[in-house]
């Protein structure tokens, strides 16, 4: 199966819908006045759709098991045809898509089974996902290149030559997926006066977004959390939470991180891990959606 290990959990909703076509006016009558010999055609392939949706990863190889917290399944007839909708939701770490559409499938096929002795011309139409929300793909994106960022990475021995400075390239690389112009990155000692004087060079050169990348730890040397903060003009806790608990649930060492995140004037400022992995995971749990609080901000300069 596909690695989901760095996606975020969250609610995620998709709807589908089968549609089963009848050849006579008469099925539908039996349908609704249940008198299907079969049995009750609704409340069967309601039944029959519920099992499909819980059963998903079981018969479809790539798909994970999930939990499932609540799915509907509705029928409605519109002449010949009675349109069977699913909807279903969870809150995890990858969609529901294919268990709507194999809830729907099912329930069509149970209808399918049921009427076949008194209409042979029964049939099964399009199956098609309506709908889904949940996950980055809900986030709005921001226009290629609009939004400006610089990448500061905060090493003695990255910046002695010592280390080859992997971080800073994957958090630039990350970036650039998520379509943010990164407009420069540079390599500088854990030292306060050279972190401030670039926080004041970017802010002056109009940049969006500042990334520090290292020197958020515990050593004596790990100084950018504690040169960054006092010159926030708002800083905003939720966004490093949320790294934390992140970085926790697939490193026991995620909590002794001090990296801080807010606003010098109209530039927004975060911390990052110094390790490749660190910084990295950082991002993934914090983009699309740390991109939002520039609309959030100033929307007029970002929509």
């Amino acid at each position: 199966m596909v690695n989901i290990t760095h996606k975020q959990v969250s609610l995620r909703v998709a709807i589908a819908q089968a549609i089963v076509k009848v050849s006579d006016p008469s099925t539908i009558t039996a349908i609704q006045e249940r008198m299907v010999p079969k049995g009750d055609v609704f409340e069967f392939s309601r039944a029959a759709g519920l099992l499909a949706v819980k059963k998903t990863s079981d018969v479809i190889p790539d798909c994970h098991p999930l939990p499932v917290e609540y799915t509907a399944i509705t029928s409605t007839v519109k002449e010949l045809n009675i349109f069977i909708t699913v909807e279903v939701h969870t809150i995890y770490k990858t969609g529901v898509e294919v268990e709507a559409m194999h809830g729907a499938a099912v329930a069509a096929l149970t209808m399918y089974d049921m009427l076949k002795p008194i209409d042979k011309g029964v049939s099964i139409g399009e199956i098609k996902l309506v709908s889904k929300r949940g996950g980055k793909s809900d986030h709005k994106q921001q226009d290629p290149n609009k939004l400006k960022a610089a990448v500061v990475v905060c090493s003695d021995s990255v910046s002695k030559g010592q280390k080859e400075d992997t971080a800073g390239i994957r958090t630039e690389e990350k970036l650039i997926s998520h379509y943010v112009q990164v407009m420069g990155r540079e390599v500088i000692p854990d030292d306060a006066e050279r972190i401030l004087e670039k926080l004041n060079m970017y802010k002056e050169s109009g940049c969006d977004l500042l990334v520090y990348v290292g020197g958020t730890g515990l050593s004596p040397r790990d100084i950018t959390p504690d040169t960054i903060r006092p010159v926030l003009d708002r800083e905003i806790p939720g966004i490093m939470e949320v790294a934390r608990q992140y970085g926790q649930q697939r490193m026991p060492y995620a909590m002794l991180s001090r990296g801080v995140c807010g606003f010098v004037d109209k530039m927004l400022v975060i911390t990052l891990p110094g390790s490749p992995k660190g910084a990295v995971e950082t991002l993934d749990a914090l983009l699309p959606h740390l991109l939002h609080v520039f609309r959030m901000a100033d929307g007029q300069r970002h929509d």
